[in-house]
Formats: C-alpha cells, structure tokens, sequence
C-alpha cells in the first residue's frame, strides 16, 4: 500500500484568464497606504529645499518676476556685517547654554539616578518645560527679566544690589536666552542621561566601592566613559538645535511695531542666523537673499555638528 504524501500547495489556483501579478506590483495597496506620508513629505520637505536652492541664484520680492543673480546673493553674504554679526551672536548663545546645560543635565540625571522614592514624578516635573509653548517661556522670561518691573530686579534690589539692563546689553541679553534655553532642555538632557544610567550595571559601582573609589571618582572613571555615546548623541543634537535659535529672540525683540523688526534688540545683541533669515526674507520681502542665508546657515550648523561630532568620539577611543 502506497504510504507516501501529496505534497498540496498553499497558494489557491489561478482562475483561468486573470494572470497573478509579479514583482512589486503584488504590494500595491501597502504601497497606497504609506503614499500620503511621501506625498506630503514631496511637498513640504523636497520641493520647499529644492526651490530654495534655485532661489539663492535669483532675485525675488514675492510679486515680481525673477531675476537671475548668479553667486551675486552669496558674495554680499561674505561681506555682510550683519550676517557676521548673527554668526557670533548665535556662537556665543550656544557656548553660554549648551555647555553649562550638557554638565547640569548630567549632574541632575546622576542624581536622579540615586533617588529610591518619587522617581517618575520627578521625571514628569524635569519633562514638562521641554514639552511647554517657547513662546509661552520666552514671554514669562521677558516678564521676570522686564528691568524696571522685572523679579529678577526686584529680588537683586530687596538684597541691595543694583538693577540690571537684563534686556538692554549685549551680554546680558545673550545670558538671558542662554538661561531661557537651559531651563527649556536641561531637563530633556537629564532624562535622556537617566535612561543611560539605568543600563549601567549596578554591580560595577559596587566594585568600584569595594576597591576604595568615591562617589566623584566614580562618577568621573565609570559614569562618564560608558554615557560617551548618550553623551555624543546630546552633543549633536543640542549643537544643531542651538545654532538654529529663533523663537526665543524673536519674541524677546521681534516686535512688529519697531522701526526695524526683528533685528535682535537694542545692538542686535539677540540677532541670531536664523532670525537674520527670517528678518530679511519675511520683513525685507528679499527671497533670494533669504535662501542664500538659510544655505549658510546649513553649512555652518553641520560644520559645528560634524567638529562637535569628531570631538567627543576621538575622545571615546
């Protein structure tokens, strides 16, 4: 007696007439589903870099016709002193709320990482200023900095000290974005840290009580060099989100009743690049010369980015 199988297929036959499609036809309705992402990704992601990239070559006021500018656009850009001006504005922000941010963050994850009780509501109050409206904390800033009726004024006088121009000078107005944009991420950073900390074995710390080490040591030798990629990731992240500051300064000064809109304050001490682009492509109605400084400001933040980038990983080998 015959004890073998027939081997059935699987697939259902072919009805006679309709051949099967092949290839990537067959995924047709998966491939009309994602379609709306990569539709609206075309129109508002490609065409918007596309467009602003032959802009840079032409002149255009929104209402005019187009005129071709070759690399005129770009050579008034490198002798632009207000876009010299913006490109050290932007510089100095960065350096007074990154670094000190980066250390704060780290320090409160650490921290963090010790607490036994309440750790989620803590996590919860450290999200909520990066989850709030920038226009929300950049108007409560220019309340509480307001030099005449400011708190920080009030405070630095019941004390006796005197008030300052928090808003007026070129340094204090760059110390004020700084701490608005620390107060906005340091909590962001030290969440991001604190997940870090947790896939740290706890049994390496141990060892390292055992064998005499304290806390500082510790914390320098072993949390540190196994946070370097955490640490990376922050770095470029906050590298490319601070050189791009825009909201803060243009709320802080960007008042449409001004002479000069948008200009960065008293001394263009808030001018920053990309409000330098907004200022010129949306108040100047200068298009063209608009497109070339968004360009430079690309090159300049994924300069910044890469140094920042090959920095730190040189550090980690």
């Amino acid at each position: 007696m015959d004890r073998g199988f027939r081997r059935v297929s699987a697939r259902p036959p072919a009805r006679a007439g309709t051949p099967r499609p092949r290839g990537t036809l067959r995924f047709w309705p998966q491939y009309v589903a994602v379609s709306p992402f990569f539709l609206l990704f075309a129109v508002f992601g490609l065409f918007p870099v596309g467009f602003s990239a032959w802009l840079a070559f032409h002149r255009w006021d929104g209402i005019s016709p187009v005129t071709y500018a070759g690399l005129e656009q770009f050579r008034f850009l490198a002798e632009d002193a207000t876009f010299r001006k913006a490109v050290v504005n932007t510089i100095v922000i960065w350096l007074l709320s990154t670094v000190p941010m980066l250390v704060l963050s780290l320090v409160i994850a650490s921290l963090l990482n010790s607490v036994r009780r309440f750790k989620t509501f803590y996590q919860v109050v450290l999200f909520l200023p990066s989850v709030t409206s920038i226009v929300a904390i950049a108007i409560f800033f220019k309340a509480i900095f307001n030099s005449r009726v400011g708190l920080v004024n009030q405070v630095l006088e019941a004390i006796g000290l005197p008030a300052v121009e928090w808003l007026n000078g070129w340094w204090t107005i760059k110390i004020v974005l700084a701490l608005l944009m620390t107060w906005q991420w340091v909590g962001y950073n030290a969440i991001i840290y604190f997940a870090g900390l947790q896939a740290i074995p706890g049994e390496v710390y141990e060892a390292a009580k055992l064998d005499g080490a304290g806390a500082l040591r510790s914390f320098w030798s072993i949390t540190v060099p196994m946070l370097r990629p955490i640490i990376l990731f922050t770095v470029v992240i906050s590298t490319i989100t601070g050189m791009q500051t825009f909201t803060e300064p243009q709320v802080l000064f960007g008042s449409n009743d001004a002479v000069n809109p948008n200009s960065g304050g008293p001394g263009q001490a808030g001018l920053t690049m990309v409000l330098y682009f907004y200022q010129q492509a949306f108040n100047n109605n200068n298009y063209g010369y608009g497109a070339a400084i968004a360009y430079a400001v690309l090159a300049i933040v994924g300069i910044f980015a890469l140094v920042n980038w090959r920095l730190v990983a040189r550090s980690e080998k």
